[in-house]
């Protein structure tokens, strides 16, 4: 697993099928402590524009995504 230092914290790197990933925990315990990381990516995740995000990426790469289905949760994020 590679590491990248930002901002002198280490971020973690994983390769899948050729696809390098970041560590979203990694970013979250470099902004906060670790206790307060899960409440970082959460308030993330279900942040509108997070949401929005993750349904276009959805819609460009899964032909079955259900968008009607999407359009649900996307209503109801904050």
């Amino acid at each position: 697993m590679a590491k990248l230092n930002v901002l002198q914290n280490e971020i973690s790197i994983i390769s899948v099928a050729g696809q390098d990933y970041i560590s979203l925990t990694d970013m979250a315990n470099a902004r906060t402590d670790d206790a307060r990381a899960a409440d970082v990516i959460k308030n993330w995740i279900r942040n509108r524009y997070t949401i929005e995000l993750l349904g276009t990426w959805e819609i460009i790469h899964n032909p079955d995504f259900k968008v009607v289905e999407f359009d649900h949760f996307k209503s109801q994020a904050v």
